[in-house]
């Protein structure tokens, strides 16, 4: 290899020859190189090149681009390690006494390598744009940009923000063909020829909002199939997974999965609906009744920022599959269609009717008669009858005068807390069925007249107005929430009437003194019953409990059919009687760190005495299901109770109602089984339960906590738990009810997302989980696979503590060995989060990809704290947000950063969003000497502003952790922060309704008043995420300008 000295020095040499040269600029041709017209085979599937960013050389076009003579001498420095290979290679093949034509032929593979690596068609930098100013990179000497290691510091871009908007345009371009549409909202439904209809949200090709599509399958070529899973046999060798040698890859006990390329069926995406359909996208052209630019209502967006919604369109839609009828919102309003399944054309959906003056929200078709839908309009609960037409208001809390300090009370609509930060978006639910013709509703009446007040400025609104939201502070007080049923009737002339209010004659809080949150809420299957998961302040606690459909009692104001009916004192037509079955305990969780809130509940069998169900519970550490019996026989006088099971002892003698049993506020256990087990995690989303065949499908992390894996376990065996998806890729799963098809999406970090439908099977007559057979329907969509350069690596570093972290490393895509990058740690590391695992990076890390192509080291680690890892792991951070994610960020960077040798760090610049943002500003005074540049979006910077939900979770109260939250203020560090210019980039959204912008201007007042320098980009019509285009790429082009600070 040449010395460094003489490298420098013929680069010198060259640099001196072309800036003496008085010749005219130097034209490059700059074709797609020997790629150009590949195409890639995935499976037997050839798929097309990427469109954007290489040329077609067999078009006879050639891009030639004028080269001034500074950009002529960065192109010197390219050419300069490319020489010295050949060069190396020449001078070794000469040692070795080779023949002219072996040293010829070493040098010529050294140039094909080159030629055939994947950057060897991109442009150096500096060519190409139209900016002919002087690049300081390229002057310096290299002997300055060489480390005690002897490697090679590559320049920093340095680029005019005219071509980064350039570089931000073409990007995204190339990049939108990683981007994999695949269906979501999956349902099925089966018809009587013998077919399944799948609906799903996407979009068609060439239109980028979604709507509703569907595809049909065959449900008569089972035979016809290939099994990919065979049975599993005992002793035998099948069942173990196998390498592409067919050898046995060991450990656990695991299915093997045959794919046949001959025969591949495909299901076709079919729209279902007519277009267009009054529909509009975010843009600042058009104007909404409220004087926003934006035409959704108010109401719908802050649905969408809630449920993390990045498209447009139909995004969501109600199916009642006995009868095909199909409800969706679109542009404030309600639309419906019936779907008989033997449609010769595409559907027409009709408007409903709905009050013009609301945005119509959360339409939920009754599950007893499709003509029956009921939604939210103006914070109140309204029915329509779709066939006569006939429409009623339910409720009467809100005055509608659109005044938040007039307006604190809402039926049917969850707080804002609760949307948040437990995902529950639903506050009303329908009675499962009836045998008397009543229909019943069960809703939340939340009452917000003390939750803080706050005004936000916003560009959009006209005539001065402003927004008011209200956000309940850390240490503040919380929305009120109560659970009421109405019930009415449809006469013979289908309109709505006898509506009856009904409310519990005692309140929640005066059973349960702890109760904050009501979490979850639902009907048992036999419609006796409303279950109800309530948690404490501290979420610490967690009840589940029943609630008989007979406590909810009617008063003499029930009666509703004006506004006023609704107001006055309750005073109850009937007392309440003894005889009532009372309110009851069926399971108690308590956690020392905290709760987490899910979604795993299936009961299975309800009686006079007893109840049976399948949970999910952390006790172990980690989030495992369990069969559970827990009786509703109360006990008698003599504390035993009548199921031969000793009362527990009461733990807290608090005065209760005279109608509430204190025996019926603790659990009676009566079997608890566990169905899994281990030192990992089944996931908090769904589960799938065969009744028929007594089996449980759930999603779980057995294998890896990378990869999200199907499982099968059996109610009646519950030792044996099967793994039914191929290892190496993670899933997402949907089920139909009967659990006999599923829709499975998946893919991994080399591999874009694929989709197909499966059919399961119960080939043995006495269950279990062997006797399952899954076969391939078809494929919704297949997956190619992307060039190597837009695939990361997992890395796994072991933190000085002992914990195994993993981390993921997105290769500059100019990567040259013996070359040390500048690096962006991509930081979000709080809870809730998983960023590494073995997925495919698309659309949601397209500034990932931006960063690497443009010759930075892009790294993200997911510390202690992150999700997926069990309550110890997560559990680090308790009461000390902001003070140990950074040494975990620190360390797993230090440590790859010996392993590739690749990572400058002297070049390390943090960046993230929300938690991510906040960390960003901690890195940067808790570890200047690493972080060189911080860019920080949105983010926190005192969590005494920030919610209760969140932070009190995993922060305590503000009166229980004042020392905790004092050392995770930022503003306690003002005066940490650097003197230099360009170290910090604050960005956030004015109308930010999360993280409110009120964050960064406290930080912005406490800078100024300590004289510190930062740089500040605001987006004034943007929220927590930002959705316009035009505002993405204002902020990426304004992400590559400032990380030339580097």
């Amino acid at each position: 290899m040449e010395t460094t000295g003489s490298r420098s020095q013929t680069a010198q040499q060259q640099r001196t020859r072309l800036a003496s040269s008085p010749s005219p600029p130097l034209n490059v041709n700059l074709g797609g190189g020997p790629n150009a017209n590949s195409t890639s085979t995935l499976m037997g599937i050839e798929t097309d090149p990427l469109p954007h960013g290489r040329n077609n050389n067999n078009s006879g076009h050639h891009r030639s681009h004028s080269i001034t003579n500074a950009a002529a001498t960065s192109f010197v420095n390219l050419l300069d390690g490319f020489t010295s290979r050949v060069s190396t290679a020449v001078t070794a093949a000469a040692a070795a006494t080779a023949t002219t034509t072996e040293v010829v032929v070493a040098a010529a593979s050294v140039i094909t390598n080159h030629l055939s690596s994947p950057t060897s068609g991109t442009p150096p930098h500096g060519l190409g744009g139209d900016d002919d100013e002087d690049c300081d990179d390229c002057e310096e000497d290299e002997d300055d940009a060489v480390d005690n290691d002897g490697h090679i510091a590559a320049p920093t871009p340095s680029k005019s923000w005219a071509e980064n908007k350039i570089i931000v345009q073409e990007m995204r371009k190339k990049l939108s063909t990683l981007s994999s549409m695949v269906p979501t909202n999956v349902q099925f439904r089966h018809l009587s020829d013998g077919r399944a209809r799948c609906y799903f949200v996407g979009s068609p090709p060439q239109n980028w909002e979604t709507t509703l599509l569907f595809a049909d399958i065959n449900m008569q070529q089972q035979d016809e199939q290939q099994l990919l899973i065979q049975r599993l046999d005992g002793d035998s060798n099948v069942g173990i997974p196998t390498t592409a040698a067919g050898s046995p890859t060991g450990g656990s006990s695991q299915p093997t999965f045959h794919f046949g390329s001959a025969h591949r069926p495909k299901l076709s995406w079919n729209p279902l609906l007519q277009q267009p359909i009054p529909s509009a996208h975010v843009s600042s052209t058009s104007t909404s009744t409220s004087g926003s630019s934006c035409p959704y209502a108010r109401e719908f967006q802050l649905l969408q920022e809630r449920k993390r919604l990045s498209t447009w369109g139909i995004t969501c839609y109600e199916l009642h599959k006995p009868s095909g009828k199909l409800v969706f919102p679109c542009f404030n309003d309600l639309y419906q269609c019936l779907d008989t399944g033997y449609n010769s054309g595409l559907l027409f959906p009709t408007q409903l009717r709905t009050c013009p003056q609301w945005t119509a929200l959360d339409p939920q078709i009754c599950p007893q008669n499709s003509d029956m839908i009921a939604y939210i309009s103006d914070c109140d609960l309204f029915v329509t009858h779709t066939l006569s037409g006939h429409e009623k208001r339910l409720t009467y809390t809100s005055c509608g005068r659109h005044s938040y300090p007039d307006d604190a009370l809402s039926a049917g609509v969850p707080s804002y807390v609760m949307q948040e930060e437990f995902s529950r978006y639903q506050g009303f639910w329908w009675q499962p069925h009836s045998d008397d013709g009543i229909y019943r509703i069960v809703y939340e009446e939340v009452d917000e007249t003390e939750v803080s007040l706050y005004t936000f400025p916003s560009s959009t609104a006209v005539h001065g107005r402003v927004d008011e939201y209200r956000f309940p502070r850390s240490g503040s007080t919380n929305a009120k929430s109560k659970l009421k049923l109405v019930q009415f009737v449809l006469n013979e002339s289908l309109q709505i009437s006898e509506i009856c209010i009904k409310d519990l004659p005692y309140s929640l809080l005066a059973v349960f003194s702890w109760l904050e949150y009501i979490v979850r809420v639902g009907w048992t299957p036999d419609a006796n019953y409303v279950w109800v998961q309530g948690l404490d302040r501290k979420q610490q606690r967690l009840d589940l409990f029943l609630i008989p459909l007979d406590n909810f009692c009617e008063s003499y104001s029930s009666q509703v059919s004006t506004p006023t009916d609704s107001i006055g004192d309750h005073s109850w037509r009937s007392l309440y009687s003894r005889t009532i079955t009372p309110l009851q305990v069926i399971y108690t969780e308590q956690s020392e760190s905290w709760i987490n809130v899910h979604d795993m509940l299936c009961f299975l069998d309800v009686s006079d005495t007893s109840v049976t169900y399948v949970w999910a519970s952390e006790e172990t550490g980690f989030r495992h299901l369990y069969l559970v019996t827990s009786s509703l026989v109360l006990t008698n006088a003599n504390g035993q109770s009548d199921a031969g099971t000793p009362a527990p002892q009461q733990q807290q003698q608090q005065p209760q109602p005279s109608f509430v049993e204190q025996s019926a506020l603790q659990p009676r256990i009566i079997n608890k089984v566990a169905l899994t087990s281990g030192e990992w995690e089944v996931l908090a989303r769904n589960i799938w339960v065969d009744k028929p065949n007594q089996l449980v499908y759930f999603v779980g992390l057995r294998d890896t906590p990378l990869e999200k894996h199907l499982y099968v376990v059996s109610l009646q065996r519950p030792e044996h738990i099967r793994l039914l998806t191929e290892p190496g890729y993670s899933y997402l799963v949907e089920f139909d009810d009967e659990c006999s098809l599923m829709l499975l999406v998946y893919c991994n970090i080399q591999r874009l997302p694929s989709c197909k439908v499966m059919r399961v099977n119960q080939t043995c007559q006495n269950g279990g989980v062997n006797g399952i057979q899954i076969s391939l329907m078809g494929y919704l969509h297949e997956g190619g696979k992307p060039e190597p350069q837009y695939c990361p690596k997992i890395f796994r570093p072991q933190l000085p503590s002992g914990d195994i972290v993993y981390a993921m490393v997105y290769k500059p895509h100019n990567f040259e060995m013996g070359v040390k990058y500048p690096t962006v740690l991509n930081v979000y590391g709080g809870p809730e989060v998983q960023t590494v695992n073995n997925t495919f990076k698309g659309k949601h890390q397209l500034r990932m990809h931006m960063l690497a192509a443009q010759g930075y080291c892009v790294i993200c680690i997911d510390s202690r704290g992150s999700r997926h890892r069990g309550k110890r792991f997560e559990s680090h951070i308790r009461g000390r947000m902001g003070q140990v994610e950074l040494t975990d960020q620190v360390d797993a960077l230090r440590i790859l950063a010996d392993q590739l040798g690749y990572i400058d760090m002297e070049r390390v610049a943090i960046h993230g969003w929300s938690y991510g943002g906040y960390l960003s500003l901690m890195g940067l005074v808790q570890f200047p000497q690493i972080f060189k540049v911080a860019i920080a979006g949105a983010p926190v910077t005192n969590w005494e502003y920030y919610d209760t939900g969140y932070t009190e979770r995993y922060m305590d109260l503000p009166h229980h952790n004042e020392a905790g939250y004092s050392a995770g203020s930022v503003l306690n560090y003002v005066n940490s922060f650097p003197e230099e210019d360009n170290r910090l980039l604050l960005i956030h959204g004015l109308i930010d309704e999360n993280v409110h912008f009120y964050h960064t201007s406290r930080l912005i007042s406490a800078l100024n008043k300590a004289n510190k320098p930062y740089d500040l980009h605001v987006f004034p019509e943007e929220r927590h995420s930002l959705r316009n285009l035009e505002s993405n790429k204002n902020y990426e082009t304004k992400l590559l300008s400032f990380l030339q600070n580097l």
